[in-house]
């Protein structure tokens, strides 16, 4: 009995002192506001955190306010586009603030408290390492056949501008993603199991491949890397990558002391892809065969191969 009448005075004395809202401001502006109560325990005598709404309205907050970081690039006429840092919510000082409202009742508005994202690629680094080239090939292909063409320039744009930091691996899967028709590739010509056949992303082998070589004469590391079952005429024998989103990869790694850049054109029917560095960098570049080397017959192939 003592006990229910110690409970019930506890509840009325809070109620007597009823808590008011916090408005949460992002760059003054609001963007939240929240009532104590949401945030209680219910049918209890003294002020307790409710976790699971707590952490539903962090996530909330994140969502909000976040901003991804964007790495410093080379544009489209060789300027270098700067960083942009990124902003993600700053969890620790935000509890800090929000226990003084939710159990001192002295707090009604909150700038919401933000840690920086710093970008993995700034221009200083970006100027650094777009000095020297360390390696280059070139492959062709016909232009004429749109859905194919298109598959190579989408596959090209995702890994130009592409750093590999010193002891970083490069999957050319992951850094191209999933071939799907909602991010633009299309049905072109591939090889399956020693056939041509057609599929979404047919084509962007020719990318893997003419990236294989120019890492390879770079003299970076190749870790993973399969052949057609079938010869392809693109580039000279053995000099093939394949690739699958659900099969081979071709990974490298960089085990040099400085950082490379990936630069990854189409000019025409032509397929570019260059490495570059410091000019500080203790390079032990390979050979390669170039397609150039590739006798009449295999160039003939090629252009057979192109307008299937």
């Amino acid at each position: 009995m003592l006990k229910a009448t110690l409970c019930a005075l506890l509840l009325s004395a809070h109620s007597l002192h009823p808590n008011e809202g916090l408005i949460i401001h992002h760059q003054n502006k609001k963007i939240a506001e929240i009532q104590k109560e949401e945030y209680e325990i219910p049918l209890s005598s003294i002020p307790l955190l409710n976790i699971e709404q707590y952490n539903t309205l962090l996530s909330t907050l994140e969502k909000q306010i976040c901003l991804p970081p964007a790495d410093a690039y080379i544009g489209e006429y060789g300027q270098v586009i700067e960083e942009k840092v990124g902003v993600k919510l700053h969890r620790e000082k935000f509890a800090h603030l929000f226990s003084h409202y939710f159990y001192n009742n002295n707090l009604k508005k909150m700038e919401i408290p933000t840690l920086p994202i710093h970008p993995r690629v700034d221009r200083d680094l970006l100027l650094q390492i777009n000095v020297k080239m360390i390696g280059q090939y070139a492959t062709y292909f016909n232009s004429r056949n749109v859905s194919r063409t298109n598959n190579i320039i989408l596959a090209a744009k995702e890994i130009d501008n592409t750093v590999v930091f010193p002891g970083e691996l490069f999957s050319f899967n992951q850094s191209v993603g999933q071939r799907t028709t909602n991010r633009g590739f299309q049905r072109a010509p591939v090889i399956v199991r020693g056939e041509l056949s057609e599929d979404i992303g047919g084509g962007i082998c020719q990318v893997s491949s003419t990236l294989f070589n120019a890492v390879d004469q770079a003299g970076l590391s190749i870790v993973e890397r399969y052949s057609h079952s079938k010869r392809v005429h693109y580039v000279p024998p053995g000099r093939d990558a394949t690739v699958s989103w659900y099969g081979p990869d071709f990974v490298f790694q960089n085990l040099y002391t400085h950082p490379i850049l990936l630069r990854a054109k189409v000019y025409g029917g032509q397929m570019v892809v260059k490495v570059l560095s410091s000019d500080e960098i203790d390079l032990e570049p390979r050979k390669v065969p170039k397609t150039d080397e590739l006798e009449e017959d295999q160039q003939q192939l090629i252009q057979w191969m192109n307008e299937r």
